[in-house]
């Protein structure tokens, strides 16, 4: 059950919806099912002498007996409250009851109390209520309703388990705010997918990723198209600092402007620069665009950002809580990087994980006194790298970060429900879901190309590589040589033994660098890890025809069903565990 509280000036406006038809026409039947004092307010919904105006003058009675000087300027309170998808369906009466609770719970009219504020509960739909109240109480004094956002969600995780409901996750005041219906409204009207604030907010943080300084913040704001404000103290020192979209303007013809903090909690200008400070890049020079040495290849990028990724996942499974903290906000940086240079194939589902995981960045930790930069740099590499390609070693590479960054997704979603962190633990799974689809698609193709070369070496040779497994993971290579990468798995060792590794000894380090428990694919764990560790590529050329390849058999033909798996997830396989190292 969700609600949603937000204030406004025009009782009558606010009506007028209510009772209206809706946007799409989908308001059926409006109708009161509670209010303030039933009998005193009309419901022109099912009273056909009943007007809109007359159910108006009665809410704004209190406000208008008060001297306009003292009257407020935005006297309407607004409060939908929602069942979740799935729910069943409540009755009148059970509406009225969540309302009588939501305005006792809020402090808009405390039960018992005949002078508190006017109020009414209208039901348009199946699934919610809107609850208009206006806030002056009867006895002329203004209503006491202060965190009312907070208090109508507790009571509605109360009102959840006692209608048998399904119970939501509870809000901390760390999320951003959510976009208004009035800013809702305008979006749709305007043919927009998300509403200005959902816009400036992203471009905000896609401007801070791997940002050295905060000149180069600005600049990147700039370089986005946006418009900015720098609020300047006398000083001249920047104090804040505001963002509107072009175009983006009010009634007189005025832009919008957004405040950094009015964006995110963690996007004012102070909280930016104490963030610059706590993890300042290893590397200050300017972003030039040239393709020059000094700007690592998209592959070189990733490949780095994946091994400090390893160690940010080590850190969320340890007991320091401002480092790891600290780790989530870098991790959410360079998912955005990721997101901004990602291959056409993946940049969806890759937007979608940062606009999710920017919600497990913030919580009550903080993390003022960790050292993030290693990760931050690693998202400054990748935005300094430029776009990548969906092919070849840019592929490959994409494939190998991805793989750990699903690892890094679920253990940010373990450290937050160990600490009761609801929502942001929500906001990781939803992320490792996303990651998970991104990851398919970037691993079909090198992944295939290297099930084909294994496929085609030699069956003695195969068979010491699955000596080599069982001596590295006895209780799991029959499972593990039934997974669709075990032939993977074999190109990749046979690789590492060409270029000079010790097949064993490193399966064994890449065994020991992180538990395997999570993983729904062991092989394409150990693939990635052991291409990163031995310094292979990430990609394999196509395999040419070999004389002594197995003739006698027919290839299989690389399903969809066969594709290759996403690294992570349930626990489909049970390897050796292995505690985290460092």
């Amino acid at each position: 059950m969700v609600p949603d509280v937000s204030t406004g000036s025009r009782t009558y406006g606010l009506l007028n919806y209510l009772y209206g038809p809706g946007r799409r026409e989908e308001h059926t039947d409006p109708h009161l099912v509670a209010s303030w004092m039933p009998g005193l307010a009309p419901d022109p919904g099912r009273d056909p002498d009943a007007t809109l105006k007359q159910l108006a003058d009665r809410l704004d009675l209190p406000v208008l007996a008060l001297p306009k000087d003292r009257r407020p300027g935005q006297h309407v309170w607004h409060c939908p409250v929602r069942t979740a998808p799935g729910d069943r369906y409540l009755t009148d009466a059970e509406w009225a009851e969540v309302a009588r609770r939501v305005v006792h719970a809020t402090g808009i009219a405390p039960e018992g109390d005949d002078k508190a504020c006017r109020w009414i509960a209208v039901r348009h739909a199946d699934d919610h209520i809107h609850i208009a109240a206006t806030l002056v109480r009867q006895d002329g004094r203004q209503a006491r309703h202060h965190n009312d956002g907070i208090r109508a969600q507790a009571e509605c995780r109360k009102i959840e388990k006692e209608f048998g409901l399904q119970i939501l996750n509870g809000g901390d005041r760390t999320a951003a705010q959510r976009p208004t219906s009035a800013e809702r409204s305008k979006a749709e009207r305007s043919g927009r997918t998300e509403t200005p604030r959902e816009t400036l907010r992203e471009s905000v943080r896609h401007a801070l990723a791997g940002a050295a300084s905060e000149e180069e913040f600005f600049d990147r704001l700039a370089e986005a198209g946006l418009r900015i404000d720098r609020r300047i103290a006398p000083s001249g020192d920047a104090i804040g600092y505001n963002v509107a979209l072009p175009g983006d303007r009010n009634g007189d013809g005025e832009p919008i402007w957004f405040s950094g903090s009015k964006l995110a909690p963690d996007l004012s200008l102070p909280k930016i620069r104490q963030r610059l400070a706590a993890g300042r890049t290893d590397d200050d020079e300017p972003v030039t665009g040239r393709a020059d040495e000094r700007v690592p290849r998209p592959a070189r990028a990733r490949r780095e950002a994946a091994s400090v990724l390893e160690r940010a996942t080590s850190i969320l499974d340890g007991d320091d809580d401002e480092d790891s903290a600290a780790q989530l906000v870098g991790v959410g940086e360079l998912l955005d990087a990721i997101a901004q240079t990602a291959p056409a194939s993946t940049r969806r589902e890759l937007a979608e994980a940062a606009r999710a995981f920017e919600r497990a960045t913030r919580s009550h930790i903080r993390a003022e006194r960790a050292d993030n930069r290693a990760i931050r740099s690693a998202a400054r590499g990748i935005i300094r790298a430029g776009n990548a390609l969906g092919k070849g070693e840019d592929g490959g590479a994409t494939a190998m970060l991805l793989s750990t960054m699903v690892l890094v997704a679920i253990a940010a979603a373990r450290w937050h429900s160990a600490r009761g962190h609801a929502q942001q633990a929500d906001a990781a799974h939803r992320t490792a879901q996303h990651l998970r689809s991104a990851y398919r698609s970037a691993s079909a193709a090198p992944m295939n190309a290297m099930r084909e070369q294994g496929w085609r070496l030699p069956e003695p040779v195969r068979q010491r590589y699955a000596g080599t497994l069982e001596a590295a993971l006895p209780e799991q290579v029959d499972h593990v040589r039934r997974e669709p990468c075990w032939d993977a798995l074999t190109a990749t060792l046979d690789q590492a033994e060409r270029a000079g590794h010790d097949p064993h000894a490193l399966l064994q380090q890449a065994i020991e660098c992180r538990e395997l428990d999570t993983a729904d694919s062991v092989t394409d764990v150990l693939v990635w890890r052991l291409r990163r560790i031995g310094n292979l590529p990430a990609s394999m050329d196509a395999p040419r025809a070999r004389a002594n390849v197995r003739t006698t058999q027919s290839r299989p033909q690389l399903s969809g069903a066969q594709a290759p798996e996403p690294p992570v997830g349930t626990h489909r396989v049970d390897p050796r565990s292995r505690g985290p190292r460092r």
